[in-house]
């Protein structure tokens, strides 16, 4: 019972804060048309961002109704509570524990027409390398991998595994969707493997160009 009160009250303080300091930043967006046709046609994307960009990213998807794959952890519970929020419905687990459960879950959410977003190098990393269980997704659904990035021209860093980024109050934030990517069914193992570092290396160059715009 004291802990839910303490998830309870975090989540709710958590929510408060990041949703009053989020609403002071300004988006740009760039790339839109390649996730517009889906979204217009109620198709499901499988979005892929990585670990340290999320916060900016999560807060302008609210309300879209995504799917989301968050940690079972304490500070998992903290996220869940705030993202539910605003309008995600998360999944619990990791690519360590309850792997296979949040597979299949993140699976029957795209397969009922629900979009997914994903973290390929959460929840504790190596920094920017792609783990597969996103691809497999698309590949057991025929729904695209579409990479997001976002940078900023003000924030935070924390000292963390992930460098993880907090927008300054009132920042300029940008945003940019990369090219639909589809995983062939029939995909061997090898393939697969080459398929993420193509999708690893598609998330690197659009975060180093919107950092570039910035430095």
């Amino acid at each position: 019972m004291k802990r839910e009160i303490q998830y309870a009250l975090g989540g709710a303080l958590g929510y408060a804060s990041l949703t009053g300091l989020l609403s002071t930043v300004r988006y740009r967006v760039t790339g839109h048309e390649h996730r517009a046709p889906f979204m217009a046609a109620g198709k499901p994307i499988v979005y892929v961002l990585w670990h340290g960009r999320l916060l900016p990213l999560a807060h302008y998807h609210r309300g879209e109704g995504m799917g989301t794959l968050i940690s079972r952890s304490g500070d998992g519970e903290y996220i869940a509570r705030v993202v539910r929020r605003w309008g995600y419905v998360p999944v619990r687990g990791s690519s360590s524990k309850g792997a296979r459960e949040s597979l299949l879950a993140l699976l029957a959410q795209v397969k009922g027409g629900r979009s997914v977003a994903i973290t390929p190098d959460g929840p504790r990393g190596p920094k920017q390398k792609l783990k597969t269980g996103s691809l497999v997704i698309a590949q057991r659904t025929g729904a695209p991998v579409i990479p997001v990035a976002a940078a900023a021209d003000r924030a935070w860093w924390f000292e963390s595994w992930d460098r993880f980024l907090v927008p300054k109050p009132f920042a300029r934030v940008d945003i940019r969707y990369g090219e639909p990517l589809w995983i062939p069914p029939d995909a061997e193992p090898d393939e697969m493997q080459a398929l993420a570092l193509r999708v690893e290396g598609d998330l690197d160059r659009l975060t180093e160009q919107l950092d570039a715009a910035w430095a």
